[in-house]
């Protein structure tokens, strides 16, 4: 299998050194991982770049989801269950987050989707066609956990690699890599070798990588790892565009306070299992109340019915009401008033979704947090947990 390069990318110190030439050459067929070589081959197959994004774009259109994938099973060898049936949904135009404690399949699942990792049994689409479709990642994006592009290179050459490795023409990729560059804003390192960058600038680097060949979905496994907090909010301010555009985001990230900031659904995958899936606002609603803080004492809460007490100190007081209906809790407040009840503040208050994240993962039985990574015994099935009526494991509302 033979990479064609930019003449570009060798000139500086080669010239006239073929042997370097072919030593860098062959340094950096090995140094990509198994999703650049799944694209590469992916481009030998296709005869002509435009003529792929048109077939790509076409079946997005065709189809109501750009992900829909159903009973996903993965086991290796020595039994280890890393996918148990899997079954999700991501619309167009969505952020989706892929929750789950270390081990739990995430990136395993992501694989699978991008032909990566063969799945031992799996139904469902990818932008209109079936999964392990070769040529549907033509319009798929993918920014792996452990991305490692050659250090030698520099943050163009690696971004207009990742262009080229889709069959894009060579202005086509150049232009693209000026904007993503600027997007990121990598413009002024864009010269510098990759092996002098911080693990942020790289990350960077790897998110610009998989955004040029314009997709249609992005895969992104950990898109803010090393990124300082301003890194994070402008990457955060990238995947706002994307979904303005009608594309599709699969975010899997540990950082849950970002997620649920800019998710419209997530998934909470736990030993291999799909333990939620929904909106955070339907995922969390039995969660909702009305937290009051004012002077009111025990034996004056204890007249309000279904109303939690909980002591502040110094005459303070926190009475919590499950509802979130605004108007429910007024004959409260007036009953409060009427007592001449000093009341300070009162606020609508729902679990985080870190909250929701340690409840799915959590046996109620026991209270203790199940183990990390796969799991060995099917016996254990993480959606037969008690799950309020407003959640559904499989479509979260129900």
């Amino acid at each position: 299998m033979k990479v064609r390069f930019c003449s570009g990318w060798f000139s500086t110190g080669m010239i006239g050194r073929p042997d370097l030439r072919a030593v860098h050459e062959r340094r950096l067929r090995r140094s990509f991982t198994a999703p650049m070589q799944s694209m590469q081959r992916l481009s030998e197959q296709s005869a002509h770049s435009s003529l792929s994004l048109v077939k790509a774009l076409s079946m997005t259109q065709s189809s109501p989801l750009s992900i829909d994938l159903k009973d996903v099973t993965k086991t290796y060898r020595g039994g280890v269950f890393a996918l148990r049936g899997v079954s999700l949904q991501v619309h167009p135009g969505e952020i989706f987050g892929l929750l789950g404690p270390n081990g739990a399949g995430k990136s395993t699942l992501v694989k699978i989707m991008m032909t990566v990792v063969r799945p031992t049994t799996a139904r469902g689409q990818v932008l209109g066609q079936p999964v392990g479709h070769n040529g549907t990642l033509a319009n798929v994006g993918y920014l792996p956990e452990h991305h490692r592009f050659p250090p030698w290179l520099t943050g163009r050459q690696a971004v207009e690699f990742a262009g080229a490795m889709c069959k894009m023409p060579r202005k086509l990729r150049r232009r693209r890599t000026d904007e993503l560059l600027e997007l990121v804003h990598m413009r002024e390192w864009a010269k510098k070798r990759l092996g002098t960058y911080s693990k942020g600038m790289q990350q960077r680097i790897g998110l610009a990588a998989s955004l040029v060949n314009d997709p249609q979905l992005v895969l992104l496994d950990e898109p803010t790892d090393g990124v300082d907090p301003v890194g994070r909010r402008e990457i955060r301010d990238v995947l706002t565009h994307m979904r303005e555009q009608g594309k599709s985001v699969l975010v899997n990230s540990h950082i849950l306070s970002e997620l649920e900031m800019i998710c419209d659904r997530v998934a909470i995958l736990v030993q291999g299992l799909v333990a939620r899936q929904g909106t955070v606002a339907s995922l969390t609603s039995s969660s909702r109340c009305y937290e009051v803080i004012s002077r009111a004492t025990p034996e004056q809460a204890s007249s309000l019915d279904g109303v939690e007490f909980e002591s502040l100190g110094e005459g303070r007081s926190l009475l919590r009401i499950p509802s979130d209906d605004p108007v429910a809790i007024q004959p409260i407040l007036d009953q409060l008033r009427s007592s001449e009840v000093m009341i300070e503040s009162v606020l609508p208050k729902r679990e985080s979704l870190e909250d929701l994240f340690v409840r799915s993962v959590t046996d109620p039985s026991t209270g203790v947090a199940l183990d990390p990574g796969a799991n060995r015994n099917t016996e254990v099935d993480v959606r037969s947990f008690e799950t309020p009526s407003s959640e559904s494991p499989d479509g979260g509302e129900s």
